[in-house]
Formats: structure tokens, C-alpha cells, sequence
């Protein structure tokens, strides 16, 4: 984690902080002196929201140990958690509730917002005052997603269309959040669910276009998760169902172009990415896909050609 190389020390780091209880720096956060931070980095826009989802790397250190008794700190993607569902600790979700995106702050918990009397042996023991240091990465407000999906199908299709919308648009930024994680899988998951909420008969025409446009996102995700997951066809699918809604879309069409030339299917890979051209033809993205093509389809030409020729060669030997 960032700014926290000190941390690492443990011992001293902890040692320090309990005897700065009162001084400056440290700002009593839950207004009884059980939660104190210190804040090592500064972060940007506002504080993470009740009920949001966040992620966040963390490290607790107990007194008199070297190394922190939990950490997150060695995954490469922290998992994401509800407030007030997947946090236990009274004091880290006080603390998270505090922070702007980006941030990386140290937090003092007292038993009473920790681990109470009873500890949790072996690890904890009773009476333990822990420091957690965390960094906030991301927060997504997700309270209107929550509801929504906790609602039975009934009630979901009473929704307001707005806050379908909105709800849709969330779970797409959770499956963004996970792509460029390279959690294509999750990504995936949250992308479908996005859609699936998408199939509502509008009653107007302009409700329908704003249907379309929140169901062209989400497709357009689907089709390049597919192809990161090595799922060309699938893909595909999701390429072309976002060309029935615009034919014309650049991105869907160099993405049915790019599944196509998984799959060898080098005609329609042609047909697909000279259409994206026609429209962009000075895209640097779709020249290079049509030269990487011509060059796959002229090997693919040459194999043909030396095939037929072997077999040819036998016949002529056999006879």
C-alpha cells in the first residue's frame, strides 16, 4: 500500500501511535475517542456515501507485532464490500465512512470498536486496541441497485423507467470497475445483469430510445468481456445484437470484426472492420485489425495452397 512503508515496521509504528493518542494529527472521528485517524494521503471528491460498496486495501497491526494480523494488501483485486454487510468491524466502517476516493489514512480502534472484551482468540486478545491503515481505491453508491434487486420481479417491473435506468447504469460502473480490474468474469456477470433489466416494453418512443442507449453500453461491454474471456462467438453475438439497435455504431462493428478473426472467419471479419472504416477511415484501431487480417487470411491462403498441393502429389504417386 501507498504511504505505508512505515507501517511495515509494526512495532514501532504502533508503539508511536499509542502514545500520540491525544496529540495532534490524530482527529477523534466517533466523538468518544474510540476511533482516531490520521490521514496519510488526501483524497478527492466526497466521502463515501452510507450503504455504498467499496474497495479498499487494508492492513491491522496489534501491539508488540511485527506484522499486520490481516491484510488485503497481497491481492491484486480487493473484493468488494457492502457497508453495513460485509465490513464487521464497528470502527473500520466508521473510518471507511469518512474517506474520499484515493485516500490513505491510519485508524486507532478501541476494544469497544474492534474487537471487544472477548477479543477473538487466538489471534485477538481481549481488551486488544488495534491500528488499521487503508486505502480507499474506489466507492460505487449502489443503495438504488440494492433496492432494486431486492424487490420480487412484480415490483420490479413498477419501477420508475428512470430508476431502472439508473440502476442498469450502476452495474454497468461495477462491471467497469471490474474490467479494468481484469476481472473479466465478474465484469461479465454484472454486465448480464445490467441487461436482464433492460427488456421492460417502453410506452413511448422517446422512453425507447432511452432503452436503446443504456442496452448499446451494456452490449458493447458484453462483446469486448467475451473477447477477453476468449469467447469469440459469444462476442459476436453481443456485437451484432448491439448493430440492431445502430448499424451504424463503429465500436460494435470492429468488435463482430475482431470475434470474425478469432474464429477464421476472415470474409466477415473483412466485411464487419471495412464497414467501421467507411464510417472512420482514418481509425488507427481498425487499419491496424484490417492489416493484422490480410496478413492472417494470406497465411491461411499459403497453408491452403500447400495442402492442396500435398495432396495432390500423393494422388499423382499413388497413380
Amino acid at each position: 500500500m501507498e504511504a505505508g512503508g512505515e507501517a511495515r515496521a509494526g512495532l514501532g509504528l504502533f508503539s508511536r501511535f499509542r502514545s500520540a493518542l491525544g496529540a495532534r494529527g490524530l482527529q477523534d472521528i466517533s466523538g468518544d475517542g474510540g476511533v482516531r485517524k490520521q490521514v496519510l494521503r488526501p483524497g478527492t471528491g466526497q466521502p463515501v456515501p452510507p450503504a455504498a460498496t467499496v474497495a479498499v486495501k487494508y492492513s491491522g497491526y496489534l501491539e508488540h507485532m511485527e506484522k499486520p494480523f490481516c491484510t488485503n494488501c497481497t491481492k491484486k483485486l480487493p473484493r468488494l464490500m457492502k457497508l453495513g454487510k460485509d465490513i464487521t468491524l464497528g470502527g473500520l466502517e466508521i473510518g471507511v465512512l469518512t474517506m474520499k476516493k484515493g485516500e490513505v489514512a491510519r485508524f486507532i480502534f478501541s476494544p469497544s470498536y474492534a474487537y471487544g472484551q472477548q477479543g477473538c482468540l487466538p489471534l485477538i486478545p481481549p481488551d486488544a486496541t488495534v491500528l488499521f491503515e487503508v486505502e480507499l481505491i474506489d466507492f460505487l453508491d449502489s443503495a438504488d441497485s440494492d433496492t432494486f434487486f431486492a424487490l420480487t420481479a412484480e415490483q420490479q417491473d413498477t419501477f420508475p423507467l428512470q430508476k431502472v435506468l439508473k440502476v442498469a447504469g450502476m452495474e454497468r460502473e461495477f462491471g467497469n470497475y471490474l474490467f479494468r480490474k481484469q476481472y473479466f468474469e465478474g465484469a461479465k456477470d454484472r454486465y448480464k445483469r445490467a441487461y436482464s433489466i433492460l427488456g421492460r416494453n417502453p410506452s413511448t418512443e422517446a422512453e425507447q430510445c432511452q432503452i436503446d442507449a443504456s442496452k448499446l453500453l451494456v452490449l458493447l461491454n458484453l462483446s469486448i468481456t467475451y473477447l477477453k474471456l476468449e469467447s469469440p462467438a459469444r462476442a459476436l453475438m453481443y456485437g451484432e445484437k448491439a448493430l440492431e439497435i445502430d448499424e451504424r455504431n463503429v465500436k460494435a462493428l470492429f468488435r463482430c470484426g475482431q470475434a470474425c478473426l478469432c474464429m477464421t472467419e476472415y470474409e466477415k471479419a473483412r466485411d464487419f472492420l471495412i464497414r467501421a472504416q467507411h464510417i472512420e477511415p482514418f481509425n488507427h484501431d481498425i487499419n491496424n485489425e484490417l492489416k493484422k487480417l490480410a496478413s492472417y487470411y494470406k497465411d491461411y491462403l499459403d497453408k491452403e495452397k500447400e495442402m492442396c498441393c500435398r495432396m495432390l502429389a500423393a494422388l499423382n504417386s499413388s497413380s
